[in-house]
Order: structure tokens, then C-alpha cells, then sequence
């Protein structure tokens, strides 16, 4: 029973840690790659006029479907917009960062 008790104390912890973790993730990865151009947190201004902030993305996206795009590689019509491409576990990190800051009411 003790055992029990131990195995799930360590659990709860380790959870919202690893949730914490991909969060942080996620957020670098955006630092690295989009803070450029576009507003990363929930407050800030884009550094490019044409950059929506992140902040706004579920307004113009369901994030999920953002995670294809993400993979196989975002272009866009701008020139300034350098090509974007990361890898699932990347994704995975980004989309729970962007999550996290978003300003709709879903």
C-alpha cells in the first residue's frame, strides 16, 4: 500500500513537470524561430507589421491543424517569411506553448 501511495505522489509530480517542460520547449523553439517577426507571448508587439502575433493564431487557425503545416514546412507569400519546418517532437512543443498563450475565448 505504501508502495502505492509513493507510486502515485511520484506521478502527480512528474506530470505537470513534463507538461512544464514541453511548454519551456515550445517556447524556444518560437524564441528561436519566430520571435523575428511575430509577437511569442501574450503581451508583446510584432517586430514585423505583416507578423500576427502568435498570441492570435487560433483565431485564423484550429491549432491542431497547424501541426501538418508545421511538419511539412510553413511558406508563405511574403518574402520576409523565411520557411519554417520542424520535426514532430518540435511541433509537439510549439503547439503546447501556443496553447498556453492564446487570447480567444475557445
Amino acid at each position: 500500500m505504501k508502495r502505492l501511495a509513493i507510486v502515485l505522489l511520484a506521478t502527480a509530480f512528474t506530470v505537470p513537470a513534463q507538461a512544464e517542460d514541453l511548454v519551456r520547449r515550445g517556447r524556444q523553439i518560437a524564441e528561436m524561430n519566430c520571435l523575428p517577426c511575430h509577437a511569442i507571448g501574450a503581451g508583446d508587439e510584432s517586430k514585423h507589421p505583416q507578423a500576427p502575433p502568435m498570441r492570435d493564431l487560433s483565431k485564423r487557425y484550429p491549432l491542431d491543424a497547424l501541426e501538418e503545416a508545421f511538419v511539412e514546412g510553413i511558406y508563405s507569400g511574403h518574402p520576409d517569411m523565411p520557411e519554417f519546418k520542424a520535426t514532430s517532437d518540435q511541433v509537439t512543443a510549439l503547439l503546447a506553448y501556443l496553447d498556453t498563450i492564446q487570447s480567444d475565448s475557445r
